[in-house]
């Protein structure tokens, strides 16, 4: 209620809400920064010691094997909470990738470049039809037409 007053706040009438003291539309002025500012975040009745304290109320009230129940389940979902926490942190980056590059000198000519081509395509053709011969093969052995 101190507060209140400080601020210009009166009680309203038979009990209702407070209600600021307004003369002609004007509301009073107050002292800087909030309201509430030597307040705590939390409300007294609702900070993490009372939440324990209702929590070990709550849990007197329960027979042994209800308490040993509930303590499993909580461990079993802490288990799984931490499996899911360690598997996402493996096998996430991608393993290293080498590539090979072949190194030319800068002085080649037209020439050379062309015969270099002619042989790649060549390798790569040799590839594919070695490629294709595999699959004939799988296709005659496993009768697929």
């Amino acid at each position: 209620m101190t507060i209140a007053i400080a601020r210009g706040w009166q009680p309203a009438p038979a009990g209702g809400w407070p209600r600021a003291s307004v003369s002609m539309g004007v509301w009073p002025q107050g002292a800087g920064g909030p309201t509430y500012g030597a307040m705590a975040i939390l409300p007294p009745t609702v900070g993490p010691r009372a939440a324990l304290r209702d929590l070990t109320a709550f849990l007197r009230q329960r027979s042994r094997e209800q308490v040993l129940a509930a303590m499993m389940a909580v461990l079993v979902t802490i288990i799984i909470l931490i499996i899911f926490f360690v598997d996402s942190k493996i096998n996430t980056a991608p393993p290293p990738q080498i590539v090979y590059v072949e190194n030319y000198p800068a002085n080649r000519t037209d020439d050379q470049i062309k015969a270099d081509q002619q042989k790649d395509a060549e390798a790569r053709h040799k590839a594919e039809a070695e490629k294709r011969r595999q699959f004939q093969e799988l296709e005659k052995k496993f009768g697929i037409e």
